[in-house]
């Protein structure tokens, strides 16, 4: 089988190809083509990625191209792991909005939105050449924001399933707090890409939340990043995502006296090619764990192998067109939420009904997400406005109006429709 990573000159890959190379035995992977402009960047990564699956005893061979026609060919999977406009960009998304003391982050505010814009007529492009050469071949997107860019690919009938890593980390810390392997451990897992909340820990077809809850409060909130009395009260663990909202006057503060994100990442990445290119190293470097994305490579392994038939249907907690699980929510809407995963796509298993105390949200994020997705498809500054006024994190009229222009003038090179009026 061959496996397609565009965006395969990314720091993350390694992380992606030591996961194939731990699961030798089921995942039948001859070939892994990585496919990435930056050519210098690709064969350094490209490299190294060979020396981990040699070192591992992997048979599988790893071929580098900037040209994607030739990477997707004869694909059974294509994940996706994007970053137009590299961490310039990401920079950007995470310090203009904190000037309308709006929070500054690259999936969610007005930075989510300037990625989104930036990222998915490029992803719809890639993936209507993908359907040209490599007919059914699954896509597996792990390019944030993740739901936006998933239901963009959903809306024009690709083949397509969005990962994230935040419940496979969620999962892998709790079953250390109770004692279990991971795989004992099914979350109950409800909500959208980044705006999601654990509301059940069933180990053995018992609940162990609230045991969670209460043993390990202070714990939790430490991973999280929000009081444990809130959690508590609520009776379900949000994601770390949810500080943006739940706490988001606090963290603008301190975003406004910390480097961004960005800067920290950049300083990884040159230290993690660096390592990369010193042919003595064959394992994975500990500095890839500063990079974000824990248990990427797991998720993703997993996920390709129960879409490619490799064994039966399996339960993965993946972004999937709602139909109507989520009642309250449009049937095209992309959720997150866990679902049975076979060679037919994924299906969305039933959740238990949402509290009004979540379901608001989730509902008023969903709405901007269909004005984000339109934006980015049709273009148009007003559009742009009209997705930042529906954000719960805006709101207010002449901010979105002021991040309007910032957001466009910023990207404009990465925007069409943009360059002639920036």
């Amino acid at each position: 089988m061959k496996l397609t990573v565009v965006g395969g000159g990314s720091t993350y890959t390694p992380e992606l190809v030591d996961g194939i190379a731990g699961r030798r035995t089921s995942l039948a992977v001859d070939e892994i083509a990585l496919v990435d402009p930056d050519r210098s960047r690709l064969a350094v990564v490209g490299a190294f990625a060979q020396r981990l699956l040699e070192h591992a005893g992997h048979p599988a061979k790893v071929t580098t191209t900037s040209d994607l026609a030739r990477g997707v060919d004869g694909a059974s999977a294509v994940l996706l792991q994007l970053r137009v406009g590299g961490q310039a960009a990401r920079a950007s998304d995470e310090t203009f909005p904190l000037a309308c003391d709006c929070v500054g982050q690259e999936t969610t505010g007005a930075g989510g939105l300037a990625k989104a814009l930036r990222t998915v007529p490029v992803v719809l492009d890639i993936a209507r050449r993908v359907r040209e050469v490599a007919g059914d071949a699954w896509i597996v997107n792990f390019t944030n924001p993740v739901g936006i860019v998933t239901r963009a690919l959903l809306a024009e009938g690709h083949r397509a399933v969005g990962l994230c890593n935040v419940a496979i980390t969620f999962q892998r810390w709790t079953s250390a707090l109770l004692g279990v392997e991971p795989d004992a451990v099914r979350l109950e897992h409800v909500g959208l890409n980044h705006l999601s909340w654990e509301t059940g820990v069933f180990v053995d077809g018992v609940d162990r939340l609230p045991e969670l809850l209460e043993r390990h409060g202070d714990a939790l909130a430490g991973h999280i990043g929000l009081p444990a009395a809130l959690m508590r009260r609520l009776g379900m663990v949000p994601s770390y995502y949810l500080k943006y909202f739940y706490d988001h006057d606090e963290v603008v503060r301190r975003q406004k006296t910390e480097p961004p994100r960005a800067e920290v990442v950049a300083g990884v990445e040159k230290e993690l090619l660096d390592l990369y290119g010193d042919v003595g190293v064959v394992t994975k470097p500990e500095q890839l764990s500063q990079r974000g994305g824990a248990y990427y490579s797991e998720a993703a392994v997993q996920l390709v192998h129960a879409l490619t038939g490799g064994v039966g249907a399996e339960q993965h907690v993946v972004n999937v067109r709602n139909g109507g699980t989520l009642p309250f929510l449009p049937a095209d809407a992309v959720i997150e939420v866990p679902a049975v995963v076979g060679g037919d796509g994924a299906t969305p298993l039933p959740v238990p009904p949402v509290p009004p105390t979540v379901a608001g949200l989730i509902a008023h994020v969903t709405a901007y997400e269909h004005l984000a997705l339109d934006a980015a498809v049709r273009g148009g500054r007003d559009r742009v406005a009209d997705a930042l006024l529906a954000h719960p994190l805006i709101g207010q009229h002449a901010v979105a109006e002021t991040l309007a222009d910032e957001l466009v003038a910023r990207n404009a090179d990465h925007l069409p429709w943009a360059r002639g009026s920036a």
